[in-house]
C-alpha cells in the first residue's frame, strides 16, 4: 500500500477501533458472537466495496449480488470439481467478476440516473436464472462444500470460527486502506467530478466511461472475493444465498445508511444493520420475523429525510457544533 493509506493505521482515531476489533473474538466464547463479528466484517468490506461505484463514482448498481455469487460458485465448483484450492478459486472468482463487469459495462453506462440502476436489476435477474438452470453447479440443488481436513490451504475450520475472523478481518483492512487511497488519490478525485456532473468532468477531459468501467472493476473484484470467502464460510451455496437480489440490495442499503462516499460510511452500517438483523433472528426466533429490515428501513427513511449523507454525515455535522 501507499505511505498516504497506511499512514490511516497511525492515527489513534483508527488504529484503537481497529485494534480493539482485533480482540474482540477473545472477549467471549461465544460462537454465534464471533459469527455477528465476521459478518459485520464482511459486509463493511462488501459496502465498501460498492462504495467505490456507487458512493465514490455516484453509479448506483442493484447488480453486485452477480459480482458475489460468481465468487462464491468460482470458490466451491473449482474445489469440489478440480480439488483447486479455494485461494485459487478465490482469484478466479474475481477474474470471472471483472469479465462479467467488463461485458456489462459498456452497454449499462450509456443509460444514465434509474435507467442505469433499473439495467442493473435486471443482470442480476438474468445471472441468478442462468445459475438456477445450470446442472454443471448443480441448479436450484445448491452446492455443498466437500468435508476435507482443517488447514488453511483448504481454508476449512469445523470447530472454532476463530480462523474464519482473522482472514475477515485482513480483507476488512487491505479493502479500507485501498479505499482511503482511493478517496485521496486523482482517481478518486475523477470520480467524484463524475459523481457530481458527468457532463462537466467530460468538459475537463475526464474520459467518464473509461473512469466509471474502472470503479466497477475495483468493485467487482472485491465483491468476487467476498463471495468467495462466504461461500468457504458457510460451506454451502444455492443461486437464493448468494444470487439474490436482497444481497445486492442490502449491500446498498447498508452504505447509504452508514454514508456513501465516504471510507467510514459502510463500517457504521455494518455496525447497525448486521448486529440488528443477526440478534433479532435470536430474539424472535426464525427470521426474526422481518423486524430488523422493519427497522432498518425506517432508519434508512429517517435518515434519507433528515441527515441524506447518512450516519457519517450526522457525526461529521454534530462534531463542528
Amino acid at each position: 500500500m501507499e505511505t498516504s493509506a497506511l499512514s490511516l493505521l497511525k492515527k489513534p482515531s483508527a488504529l484503537i477501533p481497529l485494534l480493539i476489533l482485533f480482540l474482540l473474538p477473545w472477549a467471549a466464547s461465544n460462537i454465534h458472537f464471533h459469527h455477528v463479528l465476521i459478518m459485520f466484517m464482511l459486509f463493511a468490506t462488501l459496502s465498501q466495496a460498492w462504495n467505490v461505484i456507487g458512493g465514490f463514482a455516484g453509479q448506483v448498481s442493484f447488480g453486485h449480488a452477480s459480482f458475489f455469487g460468481i465468487g462464491a460458485y468460482a470458490a466451491l465448483v473449482l474445489l469440489k470439481k478440480f480439488g483447486l484450492t479455494p485461494w485459487g478459486g478465490m482469484l478466479i472468482g474475481g477474474g470471472l467478476a471483472v469479465v462479467l463487469a467488463v461485458l456489462i459495462g459498456y452497454p449499462v453506462f450509456r443509460l444514465k440516473g434509474h435507467y442505469f440502476a433499473i439495467s442493473t436489476f435486471a443482470v442480476a435477474e438474468i445471472v441468478e436464472r442462468l445459475f438456477m438452470n445450470w446442472d454443471f453447479v448443480e441448479g436450484a440443488i445448491g452446492l455443498p462444500a466437500p468435508v476435507l481436513k482443517e488447514n488453511l490451504i483448504n481454508f476449512m475450520w469445523y470447530k472454532t470460527k476463530i480462523p474464519y475472523f482473522y482472514i475477515a478481518f485482513v480483507f476488512f483492512v487491505l479493502v479500507l486502506l485501498l479505499a482511503y487511497r482511493i478517496e485521496r488519490s486523482r482517481l478518486g478525485f475523477y470520480f467524484r467530478a463524475i459523481k457530481q456532473s458527468p457532463d462537466a468532468a467530460e468538459g475537463l477531459g475526464i474520459d467518464t466511461t473509461r473512469y466509471k468501467m474502472v470503479a466497477l472493476i475495483i468493485s467487482a473484484f472485491l465483491t468476487a472475493l467476498c463471495g468467495s470467502f462466504y461461500a468457504q464460510y458457510i460451506l454451502y451455496i444455492d443461486p437464493p444465498s448468494v444470487l439474490s437480489l436482497d444481497i445486492s440490495i442490502k449491500i446498498v442499503l447498508v452504505t447509504v445508511l452508514g454514508g456513501a462516499g465516504t471510507v467510514i460510511g459502510p463500517i457504521l452500517g455494518a455496525a447497525i444493520l448486521i448486529p440488528l438483523s443477526e440478534y433479532s433472528r435470536i430474539l424472535l426466533g426464525g427470521t426474526g420475523k422481518g423486524v430488523d429490515l422493519i427497522v432498518f428501513g425506517a432508519l434508512i427513511l429517517i435518515i434519507s429525510v433528515f441527515q441524506p449523507q447518512g450516519v457519517a454525515g450526522f457525526l461529521k455535522k454534530t462534531g463542528k457544533q
